[in-house]
């Protein structure tokens, strides 16, 4: 911005000209620069003003691809937006770590009825109580049509104009950073989607030769890189500068693809830390080879970035909770052993044979810090993968899903739980995207062809179940009803405690490395010991089966720290979750765990033992849920 007017800046170099076209039908030429580059003054302009490009006098106008704002969607004019404008109260804010840290992935489409940012700010406080620090926001990038999941962005630097302004998404973030949430993006590097995207219009080194999953892949590393290259980092220091997030989440890092000898990623990295300045920001990962590299320094031939989320541990969740091993789930038949080594290492595959795949999977992690893996039982893509958009809680028995929801909660890894998982929604997430009826069409049947690797799913008779993607009423099936936090009281109230054992607790807080081994029980049934300082250790017995009763137990990590006794801290089959009640779980006679139940016990000096549980659920609590 200029003080009087505005300075304008393209990047076209197939043109051979380019004029900036105003709202009002005024037409200005632009200088030409090296490069490709096109740029002038213009004093009329201002904040709010709407315009396009023109190139080489052709009819058609284009928006700007690098735009603030399309406040009719990709396919309308820019808008001219003062990036100093709002007035930033957060000042004080410093950022986050990773370690300590509780993500909760929101779609702001569906988090609310109204689905804008304004609402999504009233839940804020309410979120935080509950015992998130971390929000996550699915992609903000414009997309086309009035709804969908965002991943098929095509206006980078644009946030979605449905949602609200831009000013309204910088309150939102303003307002999370003034109670102590933090809040980062989810954003989409190694693709665009196919409606909307105009930048072939001013240059065809955008793109190369490659394919994606998705389509053509994004020139990283060919002829005339530099400028794409500068373009996508520069995305990624303007999120975390002009909006303050406090991170990003990066899409399908495994499909950008990039042999040069410093990876975009890595710049990417340096860049959003730049911009940050003194706050401090996290990177996050989504990678479905299991690359560790991304996230060691890169002193050691890493990239530099913080987390990845980890699949493996999903995959042994839902087989153990639902029997299902179809398709990925096949290679993780999860059993026990699993979940010991998931909290032990983290990644399940770190190079062995992966059989679904007929290749190996994943490389050697052992050496990163369990807070570097973000685990889960839901996220907006293995919710949708289901073919009918269902939640955990509607594809197991109450009792497993309590279980394993401890069993996560309470890892050393960092925790995420999807928007409305905490309350077991009844909405399901199901795939939406307002595309025009051919390219829905087409968007449908990839979903489809994707889905058969499900034999279940892959029956004429289950797809015609298939929800419309550009069905208004599928998107609006998939928003929020908060009332449920008051009809599912027993299982938030269970998601709340848990935080507030994993928040309040030393060693559940203490996210060390090797500070934790486990053994197994029985064939459904399992414990982690949590090793403290001064024999001030807790124990999580999770036992997916039947009654478990252990009348001798010759495994060492059963026995309390020397001069102490287990004491029961937490039940998932306390009342106050829905359960039946937990009695002694050691006594005279041995173990008796119950069926379908996690249990923490914590070592207490046998002067104190006491034996009612402690951790008792705030059955009485008066705060609104």
């Amino acid at each position: 911005m200029l003080e009087g007017g505005v300075h304008f800046r393209l990047w076209a170099p197939k043109r051979q000209r380019a004029d900036l076209v105003l709202d009002g039908g005024s037409i200005v030429a632009l200088d030409p620069e090296p490069d490709g580059y096109f740029s002038g003054e213009v004093r009329e302009a201002g904040p709010g003003t709407r315009y396009r490009f023109r190139l080489d006098g052709a009819p058609n106008y284009w928006p700007d691809p690098a735009s603030r704002f399309q406040p009719e969607g990709p396919h309308g004019p820019s808008q001219v937006i003062d990036p100093d404008a709002f007035e930033w109260t957060d000042q004080a804010w410093l950022g986050i770590r990773l370690e300590g840290q509780v993500i909760y992935e929101m779609h702001i489409g569906t988090f609310t009825k109204a689905g804008t940012y304004g609402a999504a700010r009233e839940q804020l406080r309410e979120l935080r109580d509950f015992g998130i620090t971390c929000i996550e926001i699915m992609p903000l990038a414009e997309f086309p049509g009035e709804f969908g999941w965002g991943y098929d962005g095509v206006d980078l630097f644009a946030p979605a104009h449905m949602y609200g302004t831009p000013d309204d998404l910088k309150q939102f973030v303003d307002d999370a950073h003034k109670i102590g949430l933090a809040v980062i993006l989810d954003v989409v590097y190694n693709h665009l989607g196919p409606d909307g995207n105009y930048l072939k219009e001013f240059s065809d080194w955008y793109f190369s030769n490659r394919n994606t999953e998705w389509g053509e892949a994004l020139n990283f590393d060919g002829s005339h890189s530099e400028n794409v290259r500068e373009f996508f980092i520069e995305n990624a220091a303007y999120w975390i500068r002009e909006f303050h997030f406090d991170g990003l989440r990066l899409d399908a890092t495994q499909q950008i693809i990039d042999e040069s000898p410093t990876h975009v990623l890595v710049e990417i990295g340096r860049a959003a830390r730049e911009a940050a300045g003194s706050r401090s920001i996290i990177l996050v990962n989504e990678n479905e080879p299991q690359h560790a590299k991304l996230v060691r320094p890169v002193e050691r031939g890493g990239y530099g970035l913080d987390a990845l989320w980890n699949d493996d541990l999903h995959h042994s969740a839902v087989v153990a909770l639902t029997g299902k091993s179809q398709a990925y789930y096949t290679d993780t038949p999860g059993r026990p052993q699993e979940f010991i080594s998931a909290a032990k290492y983290g990644y399940l595959f770190q190079g062995q044979r992966y059989s679904w795949q007929k290749q190996r999977r994943g490389t050697p992690a052992l050496d990163l810090d369990p807070a570097q893996f973000v685990v889960y039982l839901e996220n907006h893509d293995q919710v949708a993968n289901t073919g009918r958009g269902q939640r955990m809680h509607q594809m197991t028995s109450l009792g497993k899903l309590k279980a394993m929801t401890a069993y996560i909660l309470l890892l050393p890894g960092t925790p995420m739980l999807f928007q409305g998982q905490e309350f077991a929604s009844s909405a399901p997430f199901l795939y939406f995207a307002d595309h025009d009826p051919e390219l829905s069409r087409k968007v449908r049947e990839g979903r489809l062809e994707f889905l058969a690797q499900f034999p279940n799913l892959a029956t004429p008779e289950m797809q015609q179940c298939f929800s419309q993607p550009n069905d208004r009423a599928t998107f609006e099936r998939c928003k929020l009803d908060f009332t449920e936090r008051q009809k599912n009281a027993d299982i938030y109230r269970m998601h709340r405690d848990l935080l507030r054992l994993r928040r309040d607790d030393d060693v559940f807080r203490a996210q060390s490395p090797h500070s934790l081994d486990g053994a197994v029980l029985a064939e459904e049934a399992f414990l982690l010991r949590y090793f403290g300082e001064n024999g001030n250790d807790c124990l999580v017995l999770v036992n997916l089966g039947r009654d478990l009763n252990l009348q001798v137990t010759p495994e060492p990590l059963l026995a309390p720290p020397e001069k102490t006794r287990w004491q029961t801290i937490f039940s998932t089959e306390s009342p106050g979750y829905g359960g039946c009640g937990t009695s002694e779980v050691e006594t005279e006679h041995g173990w008796q765990i119950p069926a379908e139940a996690a249990v923490v016990l914590k070592a207490s000096p046998q002067s104190q033992f006491q034996p009612e549980i402690k951790f008792q659920p705030e059955i009485q609590d008066k705060k609104k849920l």
